[in-house]
């Protein structure tokens, strides 16, 4: 089971290591730290999630289905707008570089 995780330190205590190393099964992967795409992804679940799924009652995986697509309809129709990319592609690329190098030194 692969897991993505922020780069957050508590996924590193030494509890969490041990807890690992006993179910090899879970494979811990980190995102960069300034990982704003995974943020606006996570944020736009998030408002899925409060304006049309909270509360709501389905009776069926057909009726969720229908409110998931109409969410969407509508958030494409009035809210969605181009996200912009304020980080040059060259610090993302070292971003990852060193959330890799990371990832081989915590092994």
């Amino acid at each position: 089971l692969h897991l993505i995780l922020d780069n957050s330190s508590t996924h590193k205590t030494p509890e969490v290591k041990a807890w690992l190393e006993k179910h090899p099964r879970f494979k811990l992967h980190f995102t960069p730290t300034s990982a704003s795409w995974l943020n606006a992804v996570e944020g736009w679940f998030g408002q899925l999630e409060r304006r049309a799924l909270y509360r709501g009652i389905f009776t069926s995986v057909g009726e969720l289905k229908k409110a998931i697509r109409r969410f969407i309809q509508t958030h494409n129709e009035k809210l969605a707008k181009p996200f912009r990319w304020h980080k040059s592609a060259e610090s993302i690329m070292t971003s990852v570089a060193r959330a890799k190098l990371s990832v081989i030194n915590d092994k």
